[in-house]
C-alpha cells in the first residue's frame, strides 16, 4: 500500500517572482503570480484525491487474516485522515483565490502590513504578516490551544 503523500505544503515548482524595483506591491502581476500558484496547488489536490478513491476501490481486500485486515484498515483510516486536511486544505485556497478576486490579498489581517512575496510563496494561504503570526502562536502556545 503506498504511503499518502504529504500535499499540505505548497507546491515547490514555481518560478519565484521577481519584483522590479520600484513594482508596487500587489499588482496585477504578482496576484496572477500567486493565482497560478494556487491554482497549481488546487489541482495537485484534486489529482491525490482522485488517486486515493481509486486506491481504496483497488485495494479493498477482505483478508481472512485479523491482522492483515487490521493493517489494511489502518492504512486506509490514515488516507483518509490524509485526504480531510487536504479537504480543508483546498477550502482555504479556494478562500485564497476569492481574496485575489477581490482584490484583498497579501496583507495581514491583524495589522494590514505586507505579508511579503517570500512568505506567500512559501505559504500563498497566509493571512498573517511573520510577526502576528508569531504572536498568535506564542499566545496560543501560553493558553494550551
Amino acid at each position: 500500500m503506498p504511503v499518502a503523500e504529504k500535499k499540505t505544503e505548497a507546491p515547490k515548482k514555481f518560478i519565484p517572482y521577481e519584483p522590479a524595483p520600484d513594482e508596487e506591491y500587489m499588482n496585477e502581476k504578482q496576484l496572477e503570480h500567486f493565482r497560478q500558484i494556487l491554482l497549481g496547488w488546487k489541482m495537485e489536490l484534486m489529482e491525490e484525491v482522485d488517486r486515493t478513491v481509486r486506491h481504496l476501490q483497488e485495494d479493498a481486500n477482505n483478508y481472512a487474516d485479523p491482522a492483515d485486515r487490521a493493517t489494511q484498515e489502518e492504512g486506509f483510516s490514515l488516507e483518509l485522515r490524509t485526504r480531510d486536511r487536504e479537504r480543508k486544505l483546498l477550502k482555504k485556497i479556494n478562500e485564497t483565490i476569492d481574496n485575489i478576486d477581490d482584490d484583498d490579498y497579501g496583507f495581514c489581517e491583524a495589522c494590514g502590513v505586507e505579508i511579503g512575496i517570500r512568505r506567500l510563496e512559501a505559504r500563498p494561504t497566509a493571512t498573517l504578516c511573520v510577526d502576528c503570526k508569531t504572536l498568535a502562536e506564542l499566545k496560543e502556545k501560553q493558553l494550551g490551544g
